[in-house]
């Protein structure tokens, strides 16, 4: 986490095997916020017809997080007062479990709203982040992001 002028965390970007938790939003806490705006992106149990158990992440983290700062970077500068969270994960996700967590706070529910859309879809076309869904049936298959930016399908 950054610090905001003395005043507390303001930033958390975190890469991780672990297990995600909406449990550090209370990080995004600030007298001055009063809108705290969450988008849980978790894993569910089907794609194409085809019953999933789970997805498989794997990223290049300091890749992954020179990215999520550039994110923040362009978050501050449309919403200068906002706070942010990004912990993502790598490894197995299985069905009902979170792969992404975004968190902002800000003022005013508008903005932070606001920044946690662009934050997913700026996520999904410029964080580097491979998926595998590994399906019931003894098989998986790594799916091409498409909104990502390199793949000429966006």
């Amino acid at each position: 986490m950054s610090e905001e002028g003395g005043r507390g965390p303001r930033d958390l970007i975190k890469v991780t095997h672990d297990k995600l938790s909406v449990d550090a939003v209370s990080l995004l806490t600030s007298p001055s916020c009063g809108a705290i705006s969450i988008f849980i992106g978790t894993t569910r149990n089907n794609f194409e017809g085809k019953k999933v158990v789970q997805l498989e992440y794997e990223a290049y983290v300091p890749m992954a997080q020179s990215e999520l700062r550039k994110i923040y970077t362009d978050i501050r500068a449309r919403w200068p007062t906002v706070r942010h969270m990004c912990p993502s994960s790598t490894g197995l996700v299985p069905v009902n479990e979170a792969g992404v967590i975004i968190g902002i706070s800000s003022p005013h529910r508008g903005n932070a709203l606001e920044a946690v859309q662009f934050c997913i879809d700026t996520l999904k076309a410029t964080v580097s982040t491979w998926k595998k869904k590994v399906y019931e049936a003894d098989e998986s298959c790594w799916k091409e992001n498409k909104e990502c930016q390199w793949t000429g399908q966006s």
